[in-house]
């Protein structure tokens, strides 16, 4: 396929401004400095030559979820965060995504700081499949400053991942000061009761050094929008609800600190962390009492399999940055960060292991997954007088990470294949149901290292003119080296007009999660139960289906916007970009013909479907534009601050590879990558997103209200092109979030409600609703759960 060309022009038609941040906050944060894509001391928002949004502590707080990602979703335009269900771990690590590219596209950092990511590996159904993103839900929103959102590749200045843009989350860090809150909510359906606990403090460590620390916990029960089967007549569990289909149960807590110490004026000591546990329990899909998976003297009426993941998540930075009498400004960093993920299959059974062993097991240890991530930093700055307006500012450093991700077995029990075949199978289904165990075969110690170093140089040339130049370098040691570069500009025509505009080279390395992991677990396919398994690249069943070494993803960044202030207090940025990715890696189609079928069971994997695997075999092409800005109106005794936000956003497939000779031996018509994978891409997330919202702040009291508008989606069903029967376009849906909230003293109180209108996505056709259970799409962007209703009690000092 060719490239077909750019059509930016056409998106920016009549698009309205708006910020991620509350609105009254505007005006503070065009002001503010950022240390997200600029090596400059003094870079404002305003004067930055890529968009820049910086997300306030009380944006994070002026809707009723307590999840930095949900949160998020809700104030950036261009991020869709939307809530699966039935997806296994998935369920408890959800992904997040900017600018409609893979979640682990975009690069997290703490502070500046590269953040870990997630070990889980996202493998079903849902938007993100294949990824293994950070788990923003792992950082306490008690613990942030602000969030500093680049919308814009950024691979030239911090290494891999930055394809779609960075997320820099920055810690509170004063002295003194702090806050407790206390959150109570729950859906109008009865159900999703949740509570949330927060606090922060600020203390000093003697004359030169600080201490924040912060803390947050809570619970959330799990909602459930499954519905009566009304299926096959004469089946078991015909006119009951016995599906569970929503959030999970969820038990969190996390804590964090940041501090920081000057024993003299040209050097200071700093470290900053967090630690955070997350227990989800999730559901599978039911199992009647009459399937072939069943044993009906353990569950004479069928049984629902659960997942109970336990994600313990651990980061830490610890170093110093000093400057010399010559300029020289030093930053060096140690950075570690793990997150581990348990699997414990509940309510279930090993269909093979039939009745031999009594009492049957019901519960299972299903393993555990690992990453790791060591980081060393050495970073240098220094100002250059070079006849121009102003000082060039020079950047250089290197780095040094080594990752390590582990896979560890479940209990035999979890995986064995006990040789019992269910009265009408045809073989025996090994495993835990929901959720078969890691064998001793998927297991491994995968690890390795990179080296790199970068340049760049920023400069004001005139006091209209500024521009940067990045260049940066990277070896690792499984796939080899890449190089990437980034020219970013800004004139400014006026006080009020300016234009900016950036073109860079990216890339994206593949994680050891997407080269090295391994499992067989139960996918419905077509609404028919299929024992999948995902291979390792390097598998020989992987290598005759057609799978190679991976290599990193290469991107091309190209941006051009528009920075205005007509009048005070209105600032409106509008940018337009377009992001190539060649080779990207992608989980391939679930290759369950009867010829691979046949070919997995006669070469020692007897009970698997099917089989995928990760490769290189696509390129792709997004284009969109995004329209930000604010706009404060004081009032005679008040204040009025109207917020608006827009994003448009397409993607399209221009290079499918052929299938390799070897796949093509077992099954010529096998497609690694068929309409249901490529609609997940083109099709699958909303094509807009606009919200308009007004904060009115009278006296003591303050009143919210944000409407929300999310684009239409598609979800395709089947690889026959000729059949089209079961997919299926949603709607755009609207929801609307009102709140009020009123100061006494240090005390607030606040009263609210999101989606108060108790808005729902579209129902799904009845051929895609599992019998009638499942009567909305799990793609959809702001979930399925209905109107939420919240009070929230603070005390600040």
């Amino acid at each position: 396929m060719t490239r077909k060309p750019s059509s930016l022009a056409a998106a920016i038609v009549l698009a309205l401004a708006t910020s991620p941040a509350l609105a009254q906050e505007g005006a503070k944060t065009l002001d503010t400095l950022i240390v997200t894509g600029t090596r400059v001391s003094d870079r404002t928002v305003a004067e930055s030559t890529a968009p820049i949004d910086i997300i306030t502590p009380e944006a994070l707080r002026s809707t009723g979820t307590t999840e930095l990602a949900t949160a998020l979703s809700r104030a950036v335009p261009s991020l869709n965060f939307p809530r699966p269900a039935i997806t296994d771990g998935t369920d408890a690590v959800r992904p997040a995504q900017l600018r409609g590219l893979s979640p682990d596209q975009v690069l997290v950092l703490v502070n500046g700081k590269r953040y870990h990511s997630t070990a889980l590996i996202n493998l079903n159904g849902s938007q993100g499949r294949g990824s293994s993103p950070v788990d923003l839900n792992t950082i306490p929103v008690a613990a942030i400053e602000r969030v500093e959102v680049l919308r814009d590749g950024a691979s030239a200045q911090y290494g891999s991942d930055a394809i779609a843009g960075v997320i820099n989350i920055v810690l509170k860090g004063s002295d003194s000061g702090g806050s407790i809150a206390g959150t109570y909510g729950q859906y109008s359906a009865g159900d999703g009761e949740q509570w949330n606990l927060a606090a922060d403090s600020g203390f000093k460590l003697g004359e030169n050094g600080s201490l924040h620390l912060a803390a947050q916990g809570g619970h959330q029960d799990q909602t459930d929008r499954a519905r009566p089967y009304t299926g096959a007549p004469g089946v078991t569990p015909y006119g009951r609800v016995v599906q569970r289909y929503g959030d999970p149960e969820v038990d969190a807590g996390a804590v964090s600190y940041n501090g920081e110490f000057s024993p003299a004026e040209t050097i200071t000591f700093y470290s900053f962390g967090t630690v955070s546990r997350r227990e989800a329990l999730s559901n599978g899909f039911f199992r009647a009492a009459g399937d072939a998976r069943n044993i009906p003297e353990v569950y004479p009426d069928g049984f629902l399999p659960q997942i109970f993941n336990v994600s313990k998540d651990v980061a830490w930075v610890g170093g110093f940055k000093a400057s010399t009498e010559g300029g020289l400004n030093i930053d060096i960093s140690y950075n570690y960060g793990q997150n581990h993920l348990t699997f414990d299959v509940r309510n279930s059974l090993n269909r093979s292991l039939g009745t031999t062993i009594t009492p049957v097991q019901t519960d299972f240890y299903a393993g555990a997954l690992e990453v790791t991530q060591n980081v060393l930093n050495l970073d240098f700055n220094k100002q250059l007088d070079w006849g121009l307006a102003y000082p060039v500012t020079l950047a250089f450093g290197a780095e040094w990470r080594g990752e390590k991700f582990n896979e560890s077995p479940g209990e035999p029990a979890s995986y064995v294949n006990g040789g019992v075949i269910a009265p009408g199978a045809s073989a025996p289904v090994p495993g835990a149901q929901v959720f078969a165990g890691f064998r001793p075969s998927d297991s491994g110690h995968f690890n390795r290292e990179s080296y790199s170093a970068y340049a760049s140089l920023e400069a004001d040339l005139t006091e209209k003119f500024s521009a940067g130049l990045a260049l940066r370098g990277e070896d690792y040691s499984d796939f080899g080296s890449t190089t990437s570069g980034k020219l970013s500009a800004r004139y400014a025509f006026t006080d009020k007009v300016a234009l900016r505009g950036t073109v860079s080279t990216g890339f994206r390395a593949p994680t050891l999660q997407q080269q090295y992991f391994q499992s067989t677990a139960t996918n419905f396919i077509g609404g028919v139960p299929f024992e999948i398994a995902t291979f390792r690249v390097n598998n020989p069943a992987a290598i005759a289906l057609g799978a190679e070494p991976l290599k990193a993803e290469e991107s091309e960044n190209y941006s051009l916007g528009l920075v205005l202030q007509p009048i005070d207090d209105l600032y409106i940025t509008i940018d337009a970009y377009r992001i190539d990715i060649d080779d990207r890696i992608a989980l391939s189609e679930n290759l369950n013909s009867p010829a691979v079928r046949d070919f997995l069971n006669d070469n020692g994997f007897v009970g698997v479907g099917g089989g995928r695997y990760f490769t290189n075999a696509i390129d792709t092409q997004t284009e969109g534009v995004d329209v930000v800005g604010t706009y404060n109106w004081s009032l005679s005794n008040s204040n009025l601050a109207l917020t608006a936000g827009y994003n448009y956003n397409k993607t399209e497939v221009t290079r499918i590879a052929d299938n390799p000779d070897s796949l093509v031996a077992i099954d010529p018509a096998a497609e690694r990558f068929g309409r249901v994978e490529l609609g997940r891409f083109t099709v699958g997330s909303p094509r807009d997103k606009f919200f308009l919202g007004g904060t009115w702040n009278l006296g003591n009291w303050a009143f919210n209200a944000n409407a929300t508008r999310y684009g239409k989606f598609t979800v395709l069903f089947g690889n026959n092109p000729d059949d089209t029967s079961r997919d299926q376009t949603f709607d755009p849906e609207w929801t609307l979030d009102l709140s009020a909230s009123y100061t006494l003293g240090n005390w607030n109180f606040t009263l609210g409600g999101d989606n108060v209108f108790d808005s729902y996505p579209d129902e799904v056709i009845f051929a895609n609703s599992n019998g009638g259970q499942l009567p909305y799409s799990s793609s959809s962007p702001n979930g399925f759960n209905g109107a939420y209703g919240y009070a929230r009690i603070g005390y600040k000092w």
